[in-house]
């Protein structure tokens, strides 16, 4: 029985020890299995989902690309005439390979002395492209004559380094349109960064349509393609890649208009703006003071850097930037009266020497213009006329129409430093300056004082809605966009009857009101409104919005001249130059 036992324990001892290594033998098969299928999974991920991913980063590392940079493309206005372009220039590469880092770094300092470039910049240049770079590094854009003759004279002191003909960007009429065309600059170090596919020295767009445009203008670069060993060295030829150049780009700009909108501002401190009333092309859009794109085609010096970032702001784009329109925003207040229920386009309201409300007298520009309606509230700019139109239509009204004109709702196209107008309902004035709403900023809404801010931009487009049937146009800069649908002029909703005595009241500013200059009989009758907003403690802006020809409305105008004084002393004159050079080439229809 003893032995029965024993026997049993044995076996049973025997079965465990058995199933113990069977177990371990499945685990070392499951861990076995399954780092060989990793290893496979591995293998069909980097072999054929990444194959091409790969097989692209042992070319780049065994090929290497001398590159020939490609010709940006022309910028035209909307006849086909030229606002950028290229020329011939002559710039200075150096080839890392030819000197030592140490030799290069006395190299930097007399080759510094005739191009006028600190030294360190120059090694930092040849530091960003490699010393053991095949690839000539390029360290001077636009050589200028002097700096070419004397390279030439001493060239065999200066191993490694090339003077090559090339393509720079070139702006034929210097600052014009400056602020929609931008300017160009060697790509950083973040542009290399995020763009893979860019080349050391490629010239990208930063600012305007240049960068709006970039990937259309800039082309691909070409160049010589080069096999190099593990250490780097040639160890032959592959031939050559054409470098393709960028496709022009036209915009809806016309030069001429353009032209005389910067000829007008001279260069104070302002806005103009004009726009097809029915398309919302941009038919000239300029901003003053302005700056030289052509700077940027060349080594720009500390003292020209200086300057740019002056107090006179230059490269602030300011069609862009909010204004107090001034009375030019009694339009949005008679659209909100009549559309609210409160006014006909028939009501009449006495007016006076000013109004009193809680205490605060509101003031008019004289003694008061007896009983009138809307047509002569705008031809004599009646503020207690439309003190009262305001009270009546309330601000959440205003603030409503104003963005249906496109107050706050226009966009800035893409270009830089753009902004958006503001006119805030009550709720939204506490939300921003935590605040409550008071009477007398409903009163100096209507007049388009206080918290209203609106761009050049917008007061253009509010006067295109206004004469282009009550349908809003979306502002473009590229002729491309006109056909898009989703740039077709939108609906605001404004009556016929709203939209024939707002109408009638601008025609009647320029036939008998503050524009009454602009009837001279020098071109076709035009209707507007003049602005003069107040900014504390410096004189006043002007500004001027109009359209014309009254009887088939094609164009309308914007202009702000900043601490101008009287919109009609100062503005008014920028409008009749726009529209001389404007109906010169588009005779009445």
């Amino acid at each position: 029985m003893a032995n029965g036992l024993s026997l049993a324990s044995k076996n049973r001892r025997i079965h465990v020890g058995l199933t113990q290594r069977s177990q371990h033998a499945v685990i070392f098969l499951l861990i076995v299995t399954g780092l060989i299928s990793t290893c496979l999974l591995r293998l069909i991920q980097l072999q054929l989902v990444q194959g091409e991913y790969h097989r692209h980063l042992v070319d780049k590392n065994r090929i290497a690309l001398v590159p020939s940079p490609s010709d940006r493309g022309n910028i035209l206005d909307r006849n086909g005439k030229l606002l950028a372009s290229n020329r011939l220039a002559r710039s200075v590469y150096l080839s890392p390979r030819e000197q030592s880092k140490a030799q290069w770094a006395d190299t930097a300092t007399k080759l510094g002395r005739i191009l006028n470039m600190p030294p360190e910049e120059i090694l930092a240049k040849l530091e960003q492209g490699g010393y053991n770079s095949p690839a000539p590094v390029r360290v001077s854009r636009d050589l200028t004559p002097s700096a070419f003759v004397a390279l030439a004279e001493t060239h065999n002191q200066f191993p490694g380094l090339e003077i090559r003909s090339e393509s720079n960007r070139h702006y034929p009429h210097g600052s014009l349109a400056s602020h929609i065309l931008g300017y160009i600059s060697e790509a950083t170090i973040d542009d290399l960064k995020q763009h893979p596919e860019y080349h050391m020295g490629m010239l990208v767009g930063q600012m305007g349509v240049e960068r709006i445009a970039n990937n259309s203008l800039q082309g691909v670069w070409g160049g010589q393609l080069l096999e190099v060993d593990a250490a780097g060295q040639i160890v032959k030829s592959l031939g050559m890649k054409p470098s393709q150049a960028g496709s022009p780009m036209q915009l809806t700009l016309d030069l001429e208009l353009q032209k005389t909108a910067e000829k007008a501002l001279a260069k104070r401190r302002g806005a103009v703006v004009a726009l097809d009333v029915h398309t919302g092309e941009v038919l000239a859009l300029a901003s003053g003071p302005t700056f030289d794109p052509n700077l940027f085609t060349r080594r720009i010096s500390p003292a020209e850097w200086k300057e740019l970032q002056s107090s006179s702001q230059p490269f602030l784009n300011r069609a862009l930037q909010g204004y107090p329109p001034g009375s030019t925003f009694k339009v949005v207040t008679a659209a909100a009266g009549i559309q609210s229920g409160k006014f006909s386009p028939d009501s009449t309201l006495a007016t006076f020497a000013a109004l009193n409300l809680g205490g605060h007298l509101f003031h008019e520009h004289g003694a008061g213009y007896g009983v009138i309606g809307f047509r002569d509230a705008f031809a004599y700019s009646s503020n207690t006329f439309f003190y009262q139109v305001g009270l009546a239509a309330g601000p959440e009204q205003i603030s409503k129409w104003a963005k249906r004109l496109g107050i706050g709702t226009t966009d800035t196209m893409g270009l830089d430093g753009g902004s958006r107008g503001l006119v805030p309902t009550p709720a939204e004035k506490e939300t921003l300056y935590k605040e409550p709403w008071y009477g007398g900023d409903t009163v100096s809404m209507a007049i388009g004082q206080g918290l209203v801010q609106v761009t050049p931009l917008e007061m253009a487009v509010m006067t295109a809605a206004i004469v282009n049937d009550g349908k809003r146009v979306k502002p473009h800069l590229l002729k491309a966009q006109t056909a898009d649908p989703q740039l077709k002029p939108e609906a605001t909703g404004l009556d016929p009857g709203t939209i024939a005595i707002i109408k009638a009241g601008l025609n009647a500013v320029v036939q008998k009101g503050t524009a009454k200059q602009l009837s001279d009989g020098s071109i076709p009758p035009t209707g507007g409104k003049t602005g003069t907003s107040e900014v504390l403690g410096q004189p006043d802006h002007a500004l001027y919005v109009g359209f014309g020809p009254v009887g088939n409305p094609r164009i309308a105008v914007a202009v702000v001249v900043e601490n101008g004084g009287f919109g009609a002393v100062s503005a008014v004159p920028i409008a009749h130059e726009l529209y001389k050079t404007y109906f010169k080439s588009h005779p009445k229809k």
